[in-house]
């Protein structure tokens, strides 16, 4: 017959019979690193090592999911060829324009007339392509003179989707605040350019 253990006894049982079952779990939070969002961009575009500040990783995320890469041929330094819905930046890169990059976007992605007649999604498709090789470039420490003729799409865009009667909640994507980021990064474009980008800006049907 086995002797009946002490009370004691028995709390000490029950405390290592517990840590046996149900062992200490240990949970460590990793810190995000400043400058980069908590869903990570796996994007093909991001082609370098550079840290990515929150609001372009949270651009290479939304726009990844649409955007393929053709590795084998590079656009701007190592930037590598983009498709966004069979519209390669290759084919309406600014770089190898004789214009300016502004005067280039004011050729290339005229609106239709009437405005609501433009085809949204391929503009949409355009900007996503210029998005994506924006990224790469600030990936890999590249430059930056695409951002004119990005901010003019997506200007192009806010005017399109006001003539189409689509709800713009986001202020920063309205059509006055991207005319302010157009003629802020116009830098040596001359003032007749910018005018014509400011008369657009009060076209919107």
């Amino acid at each position: 017959m086995y002797p009946t253990p002490t009370p004691s006894k028995a709390r000490k049982l029950s405390g290592s019979l517990k840590r046996m079952l149900f062992p200490a779990i240990v949970v460590v939070f990793a810190p995000l690193n400043k400058g980069t969002s908590a869903k990570r961009a796996d994007a093909c575009f991001i082609v370098g090592t550079i840290t990515l500040p929150t609001e372009v990783s949270d651009t290479a995320i939304a726009i990844q999911n649409n955007v393929a890469c053709n590795l084998a041929k590079t656009t701007i330094g190592k930037a590598p060829d983009v498709t966004s819905g069979g519209i390669t930046f290759s084919s309406i890169d600014f770089s190898q324009s004789s214009l300016t990059p502004l005067n280039f976007a004011l050729t290339t992605f005229a609106t239709a007339d009437p405005l609501a007649s433009s085809d949204l999604d391929a503009f949409t498709n355009q900007l996503n392509t210029y998005l994506a090789t924006e990224v790469a470039l600030r990936s890999t420490g590249g430059s930056l003179a695409i951002k004119d003729p990005k901010f003019f799409l997506a200007f192009q865009i806010a005017r399109i989707k006001t003539a189409q009667g689509v709800t713009i909640t986001n202020t920063g994507q309205k059509v006055q605040h991207l005319l302010g980021k157009v003629i802020n990064n116009a830098g040596s474009e001359d003032q007749a350019t910018k005018d014509k980008v400011t008369a657009l800006s009060t076209v919107l049907s």
